[in-house]
């Protein structure tokens, strides 16, 4: 399926605010209601979209520290990436596990409270990790800019 520019401002509008009704959508998107309601399900059945969610604040979540650990692993077999790949994605503070071209095989971003909670998980989950070699994790500092939207 080709997208058209209809499908891509519906895109952009969703992507700013996912819980809009269809008539909101509608209007924003300039096309009626039966034929805009149309069309997201043609891109959700597609899979252009693939889900709604609510995005929650860290900072009143009470998990402000965000770091980016490097993962460089004893090997490179196909079974210890499945292995390592399988443990990562049980981790429940692991937002994202990103497998990399680089000095580190994979880079994680992982949630926080503060350095003290980050140590227990540290301590908790990523040490025991399966296959890993070295580890260097890096405490962001600020967040300048966060979005989740891809430019369409």
């Amino acid at each position: 399926m080709e997208l058209d520019d209809i499908d891509r401002r519906i895109l952009r509008v969703l992507q700013k605010q996912g819980r809009m009704s269809n008539a909101e959508l509608s209007e924003q998107v300039h096309l009626s209601p039966s034929a805009c309601h149309r069309r997201v399900q043609r891109l959700e059945t597609e899979g252009y979209i693939r889900g709604y969610v609510a995005l929650l604040d860290a900072r009143k979540m009470n998990m402000p520290t965000t770091v980016f650990v490097e993962i460089t692993l004893s090997a490179q077999a196909d079974e210890v990436l499945e292995a390592f790949e399988k443990a990562v994605a049980r981790v429940p503070d692991v937002l994202e596990c990103h497998l990399m071209a680089g000095s580190a095989d994979y880079i994680l971003k992982v949630v926080a409270e503060d350095t003290e909670d980050f140590a227990r998980i540290h301590r908790q989950y990523l040490t025991r990790l399966p296959g890993v070699a070295q580890m260097q994790s890096s405490f962001a500092l600020r967040t300048v800019f966060k979005t989740t939207a891809l430019p369409v």
